[in-house]
């Protein structure tokens, strides 16, 4: 008997039982589409973490400094940006601060930094200006606002050239960024930018405890990252618990790694759903063999070999995997739109984790279809005729 020949008597048997074939196919179809739907949200969030992570800007080199006994100045920083393949240096200080205008009131992230870091950290102004080196020089009371912050702040009017309230120091509003969205937890909208000498007075501080350096390209950023390292080594006598160093890329392998793992946990939890309807398949296969005794016992008596029972019963039980797959494939991809569409959240389709999912499907078919396939290969002719 030929492999086509099966397939089609496969075929006549799963549509002469339709209800109990499609609750056999369930267990499935449920594995497959929930594969697909829990690794296409870990991957799409893998995806959403690596764009937030490029957003925060190009090339970039964040810096710490843990060491509050040895001071570490301006003149280091400008020290650092003399280093070779460093294109800017940005010092940032941060608080939190309440803002107001009128009867509006917010609390927000205050961040004190310079002009490069407009540059630096990837931002763009929607209206007015960045903050520049002679308001950081002359310890210029101006500031700059997230876009969700100047909404709230000044609704339905322009903030610029406008004062608010800072902590209840007068501050004049000199430009408004483009909305950028959240990143690590914190979001970018949300926070009102001011020069660096004026943060350090107004938060009551002189410690530069973090920067961000930000290299010429990418080839030049490691060279840059080991320079920076020798720089702070020397300034901290050689005591490396004073400083981190780290960019993007070990941020983006940190998270990488740990979404990773997360997908595979899932995509193995969904995968026992699978096994549990190989179990499904064995167990009906095995009542089909019973039911079906007597039609083995006539395909021995006028020639049937035992090849042809076992590959009959096999094609059977893969067929019903993969029919199962291929509706699980469907299911999962609509169901990863729906949560898309339903949440905002990102997903990532990946055809391989499709193609993995319905090759595994089959598999199982295989594999839970034998011993129910090799049982009917074993019956004896005329002990299946005599079956009732």
């Amino acid at each position: 008997m030929s492999i086509l020949t099966s397939i089609k008597m496969a075929m006549r048997n799963i549509r002469g039982n339709k209800t109990r074939s499609f609750l056999t196919m369930l267990g499935i179809i449920i594995g497959v589409s929930s594969v697909i739907v829990l690794v296409s949200i870990g991957q799409g969030s893998s995806k959403s973490i690596a764009d937030k992570i490029n957003s925060l800007g190009t090339n970039l080199i964040t810096v710490t400094i843990t060491n509050t006994d040895t001071p570490f100045t301006q003149d280091d920083l400008t020290n650092i940006e003399k280093i070779n393949g460093i294109k800017n240096v940005s010092p940032v200080i941060s608080g939190r601060v309440t803002l107001k205008n009128g009867t509006n009131t917010q609390q927000v992230r205050l961040i004190g930094s310079n002009a490069a870091y407009e540059g630096v950290r990837n931002m763009s102004i929607n209206s007015g200006r960045f903050i520049a080196d002679i308001d950081n020089d002359y310890r210029q009371k101006v500031a700059v606002l997230g876009s969700s912050t100047a909404e709230e702040l000044f609704p339905n009017q322009s903030p610029i050239d406008q004062y608010i309230l800072i902590n209840g120091d007068r501050y004049k509003v000199v430009g408004v960024l483009n909305s950028k969205g959240g990143s690590q937890g914190q979001n970018d909208d949300e926070m009102v930018i001011i020069p660096f000498n004026t943060a350090q007075r107004l938060l009551q501080t002189t410690h530069i405890s973090q920067f961000y350096a930000q290299s010429t390209s990418q080839d030049t950023l490691e060279r840059a990252m080991f320079d920076i390292k020798i720089y702070l080594s020397q300034i901290f006598h050689g005591d490396t618990d004073s400083f981190s160093v780290f960019d993007q890329q070990d941020i983006m392998d940190t998270m990488s790694s740990v979404s990773k793992t997360l997908t595979l946990m899932l995509g193995g939890i969904a995968s026992i759903s699978l096994l549990v309807g190989g179990i499904g398949i064995m167990n009906i296969m095995l009542v089909s063999v019973t039911e079906r005794t007597k039609e083995i016992g006539i395909r021995k008596a006028i020639g049937a070999k035992r090849k042809h029972i076992l590959s009959q019963f096999l094609i059977e039980s893969v067929v019903l995997s993969a029919i199962g797959g291929l509706v699980g494939i469907g299911m999962g991809a609509l169901a990863t739109k729906i949560y898309a569409v339903v949440t905002g959240g990102t997903v990532a389709y990946s055809l391989s984790v499709m193609l993995f999912a319905f090759i595994f499907s089959v598999i199982v078919g295989v594999v839970f279809g034998v011993f129910p396939a090799n049982k009917a290969s074993k019956l004896h002719p005329i002990e299946a005729l005599r079956f009732e």
